[in-house]
């Protein structure tokens, strides 16, 4: 991304808001909006590369502004909420933000998550229109001929643990709760069957991870689901 990156900040408080230009300012072209309804409308008009969200608006539920962007915007949304059960995250995240952050957080944490979220990601939901690949450190995967590679070495996986780990990769860096995932890899008829995941994620940790005890991509978010994460560095590349 050639230019700066727009964010827009839809939060209430002052003090928040402060600390988030303090934070943000040198980097990024910030936007802020105060209430939820002047969020949506500030959205629709400067077309923001990513929109930082607070839950709880003096007007309309952030969830509530989350629904109405994603009727016309993938713009990548990071809920910042005091709300830190795992139940308000799953409902976050399936409403369609892409990140979920608790207050108080830092801003160290908050600037990786927002490096993340502006990567360039491959973006279809149908791996078939995929011609590209991702290299994420030792992990290689060439979507035209469904190859996956660790450290030069083909991997094998089974249909479903690559149609698992594609699910991922198309939403690397963003949090994919366990319903988004059952559904998008067995179907909705398997929207609840959560050991699907843990034994088809052991698997896949077994085979891509160095450490699958302690995973540095298929990474857990606890109670919530799984993300995968791609590493800083030049050996990050999404073509």
């Amino acid at each position: 991304m050639d230019r700066v990156p727009r964010l827009l900040i839809i939060e209430d408080e002052v003090a928040i808001r402060r600390f988030l230009r303090a934070g943000l300012g040198d980097g990024y072209e910030l936007i802020e909006a105060e209430s939820g309804e002047e969020g949506v409308r500030k959205a629709a008009k400067s077309n923001p590369d990513l929109v930082l969200l607070d839950l709880g608006l003096p007007d309309i539920d952030g969830l509530e502004v989350t629904r109405r962007i994603r009727e016309w915007s993938q713009v990548p949304i990071i809920v910042l909420s005091a709300r830190g059960q795992d139940e308000d995250k799953i409902t976050a995240l399936d409403h369609g933000a892409n990140d979920y952050l608790t207050k108080p957080f830092s801003m160290g944490e908050l600037l990786a998550r927002v490096r993340v979220a502006l990567r360039p990601t491959l973006g279809s939901d149908n791996e078939d229109e995929n011609s590209g690949e991702v290299t994420a450190g030792p992990i290689k995967i060439d979507f035209s001929t469904r190859q996956v590679s660790l450290n030069g070495k083909d991997v094998h996986l089974t249909p479903l643990e690559y149609k698992l780990l594609v699910a991922l990769i198309q939403n690397a860096g963003k949090v994919l709760t366990h319903k988004q995932l059952l559904t998008k890899v067995w179907g909705p008829a398997y929207s609840k069957e959560t050991h699907y995941l843990r034994v088809f994620m052991k698997e896949l940790r077994h085979k891509l991870e160095q450490d699958p005890a302690r995973p540095q991509f298929l990474t857990t978010e606890p109670g919530v689901g799984y993300r995968f994460r791609l590493p800083e560095g030049p050996n990050t590349k999404l073509t």
